[in-house]
């Protein structure tokens, strides 16, 4: 069985309301899908602007300091991002409303999100491109903190492994479905954005129907003081060891992950000589979603079924560092198929099971989302480090083959403190 020791489910003192219980009962099918239907989205509109439309349009504005652009862009939205989720994690939190404590604010996110998409589809200028891109991650970052919150909500601990598994699949199909929509606009980035926006949308409606979150209510919500509000937002190491760990290791392989594919199309382009990277991009990450898909409904179940989890994440995140290596000594089209397979076998197992044992050390249900919010820092931070890391790796300092061996050391680092959790086998 998988060890209980989460965090929970002590100290709460509020656990006899539904919205905070840990929750006992499989979720149904239906809920599920929803659930996934709602990380496609996120994740087509995250990831088509990411891996090709915001390159494309850096080119546009500028060949030569294409590089440039993309690192300014995509790190100004990642450091909004860095406050979207924890903060709309603790609004979602605190939520009161008829429809749940998570509806209202994937509804809110979603919406953003999609009038920066369609901002973007016409931006004038680098400076509104990125503010504009600032909002797109608002907007999808507070979504993604919602639903990512629903899953502790809902989903039993014994089940936690399969749906983490079933969520990221949505992820991955969202990859897929973003670098398809790139390929199939061919350069035109602003109906690129425009097909985006209409996934995102998509995405999140079955959710608004299918959700049942719970109600809290308002006796069960903690009093609001603007110094507990803002102080929430650290916690701390040395009361949470295991979150701590938890969060430093997700940090480390997504810094990695981020290093492989920032400049994913470039390096097509650049280093390969691929004569169409905008197709490249779509059939290395076709390959890189079946691998995920396959390696995240596996690794998850498989997780529950032996009641583990640190190996399957350790040896997942060895693996993304293997796919980094072969990048980084093999910049040919063969080598590129190769490491995307490579890469989607590890990070499938990876997203899956370390969202499982994530759930497992968070502080207390009570704040689930917010906590969840601060974890998700971990994914959004190492968009902001990744491009200041990169453009001069490959500018200046030896080129893709610096940038990708960099990324496998960082990533080897994540696999290494894993081992330091020490509530979760």
């Amino acid at each position: 069985m998988v060890s209980e020791k989460s965090s929970t489910s002590v100290g709460d003192g509020q656990g006899t309301h539904e919205a905070l219980r840990e929750p006992t009962v499989n979720v149904r099918k239906r809920w599920t899908t929803s659930v996934v239907l709602v990380n496609v989205g996120i994740n087509a509109a995250f990831f088509g602007p990411l891996q090709v439309l915001l390159g494309q349009q850096a080119i546009h504005f500028s060949e030569p300091e294409k590089e440039g652009i993309l690192a300014l862009v995509t790190g100004a939205g990642a450091a909004v991002s860095l406050v979207a989720n924890p903060l709309f994690g603790t609004f979602s939190d605190r939520s009161l409303s008829r429809f749940g404590r998570r509806v209202p604010w994937v509804f809110i996110g979603a919406l953003l999100g999609t009038i920066g998409l369609l901002g973007l589809s016409v931006a004038p200028s680098v400076a509104a491109m990125t503010a504009l891109w600032c909002l797109v991650q608002l907007g999808c970052n507070g979504a993604l903190a919602a639903i990512t919150a629903a899953v502790p909500d809902r989903v039993p601990i014994s089940q936690r492994g399969s749906i983490g598994g079933l969520a990221s699949m949505g992820t991955v199909v969202g990859i897929l479905m973003g670098a398809a929509i790139a390929a199939v606009v061919s350069g035109n980035f602003a109906a690129g954005y425009l097909l985006c926006a209409v996934a995102l949308i998509a995405g999140m409606v079955p959710y608004l129907f299918l959700s049942d979150d719970a109600v809290l209510p308002a006796s069960a919500r903690p009093q609001f003081a603007w110094r507990t509000f803002v102080s929430g937002f650290w916690i701390s190491p040395v009361r949470y060891p295991d979150f701590a760990w938890a969060w430093i290791t997700r940090f480390l392989v997504n810094v990695g992950n981020h290093l492989v594919t920032l400049y994913l199309l470039f390096f097509l382009r650049d280093a390969v000589g691929f004569a169409n990277p905008e197709y490249g991009v779509l059939i290395l990450t076709g390959l890189y979603a079946v691998m995920t898909l396959f390696t995240a409904v596996i690794g998850g179940k498989l997780s529950d079924k032996v009641g583990r989890r640190k190996p399957f994440v350790i040896g997942s995140s060895a693996i993304i560092s293997l796919a980094a290596l072969i990048l980084a000594f093999a910049p040919t089209w063969t080598g590129a198929l190769i490491g995307a397979a490579v890469l989607g076998i590890g990070y499938g197992a990876y997203l899956a099971v370390d969202f499982a044992l994530i759930t497992q050390v968070l502080p207390s249900a009570v704040s689930r989302g917010k906590d969840l919010g601060v974890i998700n820092v971990a994914n959004s931070l190492p968009q902001v480090i990744a491009p200041i890391i990169a453009w001069p790796l490959v500018t200046v300092m030896g080129g893709y083959v610096t940038l990708y061996v960099v990324a496998a050391v960082i990533g080897l680092l994540g696999a290494v403190f894993v081992v330091k959790i020490k509530s979760v086998d």
